[in-house]
């Protein structure tokens, strides 16, 4: 079971570097709006959409933070409160899969449905051991 816990952990670690390193992106204007938000601000998001995105980040930083300290490979002070706090990761985590597969964005739905996927599927097996 240890073996499966680590490996869902790294591979949550792995898929939310992603999305963080998205966000950055975003936020630092690079042109690919049209890959979030349902593709509502093509091109370089507004300065408004970009602090959002540093916004997003912090959260996305937190939820990777609670979800290591309840695998237990990082600030284990934290365990406790991981216990909780992982279930709100997974119930953010499934309403983004929803949205993500229903989005009328193409490309959300081929890449960012997987990714928030994988995410959930890994986050409710840390979750459940």
């Amino acid at each position: 079971m240890v073996i499966i816990v680590l490996t869902s952990a790294i591979a949550f670690t792995f898929l939310i570097l992603i999305v963080i390193l998205f966000q950055v992106a975003l936020a630092v204007g690079v042109p690919w709006g049209e890959y979030a938000m349902g593709g509502k601000f093509p091109g370089k998001y507004p300065i408004s959409m970009r602090f959002a995105c540093i916004v997003q980040i912090a959260i996305l930083a937190f939820m990777g933070i609670i979800v290591l300290s309840k695998a237990g490979l990082f600030w284990p002070q934290w365990s406790v409160f991981a216990e909780t706090a992982i279930w709100f990761i997974v119930a953010y985590l499934v309403l983004g899969t929803i949205l993500n597969l229903i989005t009328r964005s193409v490309w959300e739905r081929r890449i960012w449905a997987l990714v928030t996927l994988l995410m959930l599927i890994t986050s409710i097996i840390i979750a459940i051991t």
